[in-house]
């Protein structure tokens, strides 16, 4: 009698970059099976140089190798296939022998400042908007290519490679741009998923600079042989195109259940607060409520708004040193709910450094009580972070005709309980949190899927919702304390 063939399971790594640390993840997936591990975590620090703020994308590489070589030792087995996502927006630069001119850029350098007024004087904000559905945000790529027309780098480029692009060439030597980072550029069409030509060619890009397009499942390559050596794994191993935009990839896994109506919250260092559409919103209301329409995983639109995120929690963090968070966030829980609330998603919290006295500035500007204390700071970021996820929520589903019955809250900030707890509180419907490591793992799924592993979109939700922990968070109260306070703030 033949014994039972087993099913078969595959180990795939993950690199996930972001903006404050790296990591490289191992996702095993099988029939009813996935579980993801860290192999190796390294920190993402920008340098700031005599010519502005910038990437050590170089430290960053060291800390990928790194963390491939952990992964294979993690896995105890082949390596399947390796992903990378990122932050979007940032690119580097190669020359005509396909090396780096330079550091890239890092999105909160001044460089862009004014550039978005010389940018709408050849293209206004509304034809932009209906070209490109990409929301105004003074770092976009678009921005950037414009600030750096005439410099010397600029013109000695032959290629442009966003951030995981430029990853994913150093280990296979391939070239390519993944398409959910690239419609973060400013320079895409959402609705035909292809470059927006018109808009580069009236403000000189050159779009010759971008590889050709890829889409998440693509193949990108093979490990080189030198990376294999430096890693110790056995070769061949294959490298995937996934959402490259970590946005994209947390999206894909978001745990809905099917026919639910559903928003979502990628939060950590930004909080993206949105829905996952089957074509894009390009309404002037939309253009005016600063939305956007991002490509996701089988040509879905992350149509979603940016907010400053759990960036305003880590730069008080960062400027009161000693701060335990665990306690800093019991402590939050216990002060007095609403007492002052700031827009957060105002540009002026961008740059980094003395956060909490920007904070307090913007609380004393709008004539509400000044927090005195820790506690009193971070309730405030919590309490304006939720009021920003309810308008988002609530803005998206009316301009988008899209009820909305749950919100999910995947990423770092769904191990926020308060932070969770807050949102279900102010936008009046159900939290759903987790998984945490939302984009590892839609960067794991989307390999599987590509390698036979897992099925469609569908079946990626329900397998994360069969083994991913979650947390439901019920709204409490009556909303009238919400209302006023957005009333306060949409009235300063």
């Amino acid at each position: 009698m033949a014994l039972p063939v087993p099913a078969r399971t595959g180990a795939f790594a993950a690199v996930d970059l972001g903006a404050s640390s790296g990591r490289v993840m191992v996702g095993r997936v099988g029939p009813g099976t996935l579980a993801l591990a860290e192999a190796h975590r390294f920190p993402n620090r920008p340098v700031r140089l005599p010519e502005g703020l910038r990437w050590d994308v170089l430290g960053l590489y060291a800390g990928v190798l790194d963390g491939l070589r952990a992964a294979g030792a993690t896995a105890g087995e082949r390596i399947a296939s390796v992903g990378i996502d990122s932050w979007a927006v940032d690119y580097g630069l190669l020359d005509a022998d396909g090396a780096l001119l330079g550091h890239p850029v890092h999105y909160r350098d001044g460089r862009t400042e004014g550039v978005a007024e010389k940018v709408w004087a050849s293209v206004p904000a509304a034809e932009l908007y209906t070209a490109t559905g990409l929301q105004y945000a003074p770092f976009n790529t678009l921005y950037q290519l414009v600030a750096a027309q005439g410099s010397a780098r600029l013109a000695a480029a032959r290629r442009l490679l966003l951030i995981p692009d430029l990853i994913s060439y150093w280990l296979t030597g391939e070239l390519g741009t993944e398409v959910t980072n690239a419609s973060t550029t400013q320079l895409i069409d959402p609705r035909t998923g292809d470059w927006a030509f018109s808009v580069a060619e009236r403000l000189g890009v050159d779009l010759g600079l971008f590889p050709p397009l890829r889409r998440p499942g693509d193949p990108a390559g093979q490990l080189l042989p030198e990376v294999l050596e430096e890693t110790g794994l056995a070769g061949p191993v294959p490298v995937t195109a996934v959402g490259s935009h970590d946005t994209a990839s947390a999206v894909a896994a978001v745990p809905a259940v099917p026919g639910e109506r559903f928003a979502y919250i990628c939060t950590g260092t930004w909080s993206l607060a949105g829905l996952e559409l089957d074509a894009p919103v390009l309404s002037e209301a939309s253009r005016t409520a600063n939305f956007t329409n991002e490509l996701g995983l089988d040509g879905t639109v992350r149509y979603l708004r940016n907010i400053m995120g759990l960036w305003l929690l880590q730069e008080c963090l960062r400027a009161w040193g000693d701060a335990e968070l665990g306690a800093l966030l019991r402590e939050a829980a216990d002060a007095a709910p609403l007492r002052s609330v700031v827009d957060a998603g105002d540009a002026v919290f961008l740059a980094p450094g003395r956060m909490p006295e920007r904070i307090a500035e913007a609380c004393r500007t709008t004539g509400q009580s000044v927090p005195r204390t820790r506690a009193e700071t971070t309730r405030c970021i919590l309490d304006s972070l939720a009021l920003a996820h309810r308008r988002a929520v609530a803005d998206a589903a009316r301009l988008a005709d899209h009820p909305v019955d749950v919100v999910h809250i995947v990423g770092g900030g769904a191990r926020n309980a308060l932070l969770c707890q807050l949102t279900a509180d102010a936008c009046g419907l159900p939290v759903v949190a987790g998984p945490a490591e939302a984009a590892a793992l839609g960067n794991v799924l989307v390999q599987a899927r590509a390698h036979g592993l897992v099925g469609d979109r569908a079946a990626i939700r329900e397998l994360l919702a069969r083994t991913q922990p979650l947390t439901r968070y019920e709204p409490r109260g009556n909303h009238t304390a919400w209302r006023a306070a957005e009333r306060r703030l949409a009235e300063r």
